[in-house]
C-alpha cells in the first residue's frame, strides 16, 4: 500500500513531568490566545444559533494564501446545570475514572465520562446487559461509560430500542414505597428508566437500570427528551451491539445496528460526504488499529488507514477555533494551520484550553487525497480525539458475570 505523505502533527504528554513538557507540547497557557466556545447543535445536528459559515478551502492552498474565515464561532446556548438532591442517596464513585481506562476493568460504582471531548451532536445510548454497562455516544463517539445494575430474575429489564419518554431530577417510585429514583429517565410506561440506583455489582433491580448517581447527573444533564436508548443482551442482539466498542454500534435516530464499514486489504481510504452533508463534525485516531474515521452529524462519512511512527500517543481531545495557528496544517501538507485547543478530558485537566503546536513531532501520514478531502470540511468546533486505544470492533467471548437473587434490592 503506497501513501503520499500527510503528515499529522500530534502530541504525547507526560503529565509525570510536570509543567515543562506541558508547555513544551501545548504551548504556555499564559500566553495562548483565550479559547473560543464551540458551536451548539440541537440533537438533530442543526446549529441552535447563528451559523458559521462553513469554510470550504481548496487543497491546494500555501501557508500565504490562507482562506478567509467569514464569521466568528456563534455563542453555544447555556446548558441546564443539575445538582444533586441533598435528600436522596448517593450510589458509586463521585468522579470519574481516567479517560485512558479499560471499559473492561470498570468495578462495580465506577464509570468514565468525557463528555467535554464531543460537546456537539445526536447523543445515543446503548446498555449491554450482558456486561453489565451503559455505553454513552455523541456524534458517534463515545464519551461515557458506566458499571450499571440492571434487572433481577423474575423482573428482567426489557431489551430492544427505546425513547425517553420523560425525565425527573427528584423522582420517587410509585410501585416500591417511595425508593428514591434521582435522575430518572423514563423508557417505558410501565415504569422502567435509567435513574441512579444501587449497584451491588450484580442484576439486582425491579427492571430499571440502575447508574452511579454522578454518571446519572452527567447524562441527565446531557441527554434530550426524545434521546434513544438501545438495551441489548447477547442472546438476542448481534455481537457489536452487546458489545459495543469506542464508535457507536448503533443509529442514534433509530437505534438499528450501523453496518460494518472496514476497510478492505487494498483499500487505503472510504470518503462518503453525502451520506451526511451537513451537521457537526468529528475526528478521532487510533495508533492501535492504524485508523482514522470521521463522523458528520453522527454518521460515518469517512475512513482511512494511517501510518503512526512508534512513540506512544496518550489519549487527547482538541477542539477547532475559529481563527488560524501557526505554521502547517497537521491535516494537510503545505495549507495553513488552523488553531485546536485542548479539552481537559479526565486524567489530563492540566491540558484544558492549552493549544496545539503544530510542529512539535511529525509521526503520522494520511493518504494524500482522504486528506485533502478532510481538510475542505473543517470548521470551527470540529472535534478531534486521539488514542493509543483500539476504537473499532473487537471480537470477543462475552463478559462473565456473577448472577445472584439478592434480597429485595432498592428499585
Amino acid at each position: 500500500m503506497h501513501f503520499k505523505k500527510t503528515l499529522i502533527t500530534l502530541v504525547t504528554l507526560n503529565l509525570l513531568s510536570g509543567c515543562a513538557v506541558l508547555d513544551s507540547y501545548l504551548g504556555n497557557s499564559n500566553t495562548a490566545a483565550p479559547a473560543e466556545l464551540p458551536p451548539v447543535y440541537n440533537n438533530q445536528g442543526s446549529l441552535t444559533t447563528t451559523s458559521v459559515d462553513n469554510v470550504q478551502h481548496q487543497a491546494n492552498i500555501t501557508p500565504t494564501q490562507p482562506p478567509q474565515v467569514k464569521k466568528t464561532l456563534p455563542v453555544p446556548e447555556t446548558k441546564t446545570k443539575v445538582s444533586h438532591d441533598r435528600n436522596m442517596p448517593f450510589w458509586g464513585d463521585k468522579a470519574s475514572l481516567s479517560a485512558e481506562t479499560n471499559p473492561a476493568r470498570l468495578k462495580s460504582g465506577q464509570f468514565i465520562w468525557k463528555g467535554d471531548a464531543v460537546p456537539n451532536g445526536p447523543i445515543v445510548v446503548v446498555v449491554s446487559l450482558t456486561e453489565q454497562r451503559a455505553y454513552v455516544y455523541r456524534n458517534g463517539i463515545r464519551i461515557g461509560v458506566s458499571s450499571v445494575s440492571t434487572g433481577k430474575g423474575g423482573y428482567a429489564t426489557p431489551t430492544g430500542v427505546f425513547t425517553v419518554l420523560n425525565k425527573d431530577r427528584s423522582h420517587r417510585s410509585k410501585a416500591y414505597n417511595n425508593a428514591p429514583m434521582p435522575f430518572s429517565e423514563r423508557l417505558t410506561w410501565d415504569g422502567v428508566a435509567l435513574h441512579a440506583g444501587g449497584l451491588p455489582g450484580y442484576p439486582s433491580s425491579h427492571g430499571c437500570v440502575h447508574l452511579p448517581s454522578e454518571f446519572a447527573r452527567l447524562l441527565f444533564e446531557s441527554s434530550p427528551k426524545g434521546m434513544t436508548v438501545v438495551i441489548a443482551s447477547i442472546a438476542k442482539n448481534p455481537e457489536q451491539v452487546a458489545h459495543p466498542a469506542p464508535i457507536a454500534p448503533v443509529n442514534a435516530k433509530t437505534g438499528a445496528a450501523v453496518k460494518n464499514s472496514r476497510l478492505a486489504a487494498n483499500e487505503e481510504f472510504h470518503w462518503q460526504p453525502e451520506k451526511s452533508p451537513e451537521g457537526p463534525l468529528s475526528i478521532v485516531m487510533s495508533k492501535a488499529d492504524h485508523r482514522v474515521l470521521v463522523f458528520r452529524n453522527g454518521i460515518e462519512i469517512g475512513r482511512s488507514k494511517i501510518k503512526i511512527g512508534k512513540q506512544a500517543i496518550g489519549t487527547h481531545a482538541f477542539i477547532m477555533q475559529n481563527d488560524w495557528g501557526t505554521g502547517e496544517s497537521p491535516i494537510l501538507q503545505g495549507a495553513k494551520a488552523h488553531r485546536w485547543i485542548a479539552v481537559g478530558i479526565p486524567g489530563h485537566e492540566k491540558e484544558n484550553a492549552l493549544p496545539l503546536k503544530a510542529t512539535v513531532f511529525n509521526n503520522i501520514e494520511l493518504p494524500q487525497t482522504f486528506a485533502e478531502s478532510l481538510y475542505n470540511i473543517l470548521e470551527p468546533g470540529t472535534t478531534l480525539l486521539v488514542t493509543d486505544s483500539p476504537i473499532l470492533e473487537q471480537k470477543t467471548t462475552g463478559v462473565p458475570l456473577n448472577i445472584l437473587n439478592a434480597d429485595k434490592p432498592e428499585t
